[in-house]
């Protein structure tokens, strides 16, 4: 499998197969088991397609450990099998059962920001879903809606595509099923969400067809500030753009002047400065510890 060329480290018993944008993937060294991935978090981070760098400190252990905590809160299948990981990945690692993942991004859209404001701002849609008049970034959709996109590789956008298109690449029932149980999760983890303080504005989760139950599963990571956006619920104001718990300080600084690079340039981007690697590692640590409740422990 092609993917971002990392250097992974050597783990005993397990093979070093994939490394993407965040993760690594392993399998193990026993050609006798077939049906576990071992999945490392690494403290990478990405933005406008690169993967950076600069590194934030402690950051795959903080997207391992609250993917668990929210696997723990769904009513939902997940792919979680084990969290006992060799020494040298411990917190940031978890044994996965291997499913045959859906070449679709499942995305739940409860609020319009993002590249679903821009779409809505020439076409009164998102992913050719029409909505009202009179949104303005940060409206709240009543119900939320399923707006899938198409996995590219790494390097690549996402292709935003209609549910039509998503029937056409899965088949009729998995689409149904996706789009469900992608709403599930979403409206779920909102509630949740809300009752901390925090406004779920969107989530893109991942589904795989567990070959030995059958089941269409949860995997990857789910619910965290890389896959997600969270809002602050006191400072939540529509109408404007709204901060939150992921890497808007690197985006931030990347795109101004400070920075010195040009996004449309094609060159990769500077390595962050200190303090923008410190505040985008508390950034993801109060996430953490406000929806989970618990302190932080590196």
């Amino acid at each position: 499998m092609a993917g971002f060329a990392a250097d992974a480290p050597a783990l005993e018993g397990w093979t070093h197969v994939y490394s993407g944008k965040v993760r690594d993937l392993y399998v193990p060294a026993d050609d006798a088991v077939t049906d576990r991935v071992l999945v490392v978090a690494s403290d990478r981070i990405s933005a406008y397609d690169f993967v950076l760098a600069s590194e934030i400190p402690d950051k795959g252990k903080v997207l391992t450990q609250l993917s668990l905590w929210w696997f723990e809160q769904l009513d939902v299948p997940n792919h979680v099998v084990s969290t006992d990981v060799p020494a040298e990945v411990a917190g940031r690692a978890m044994v996965c059962r291997k499913l045959d993942m859906y070449p679709i991004e499942c995305i739940a859209r409860g609020y319009l920001t993002g590249s679903g404001l821009a779409e809505y701002r020439q076409s009164r849609t998102v992913c050719s879903l029409p909505l009202p008049e009179g949104l303005v970034d940060g409206s709240k959709l009543e119900p939320a809606i399923f707006t899938p996109s198409a996995k590219a590789d790494v390097g690549e956008h996402d292709e935003n595509i209609t549910y039509e298109q998503t029937v056409e690449r899965v088949g009729v029932e998995v689409a149904a099923e996706l789009r469900r149980l992608t709403l599930d999760v979403y409206t779920t983890a909102e509630r949740i969400a809300r009752e901390r303080g925090i406004v779920l504005a969107d989530t893109k989760v991942e589904f795989g067809l567990d070959p030995v139950s059958g089941a269409i599963t949860l995997g990857d990571e789910v619910l965290t500030p890389d896959s997600s956006r969270f809002w602050d619920a006191e400072t939540y104001e529509p109408g404007r753009s709204q901060p939150s718990f992921d890497k808007q300080f690197v985006r931030d600084w990347l795109t101004s002047a400070e920075s010195g690079w040009d996004r449309s340039s094609g060159q990769e981007p500077p390595e962050l400065p200190n303090d923008i690697v410190e505040k985008t590692r508390a950034r993801y640590i109060e996430a953490y510890e406000r929806l989970t409740g618990t302190v932080f422990s590196a």
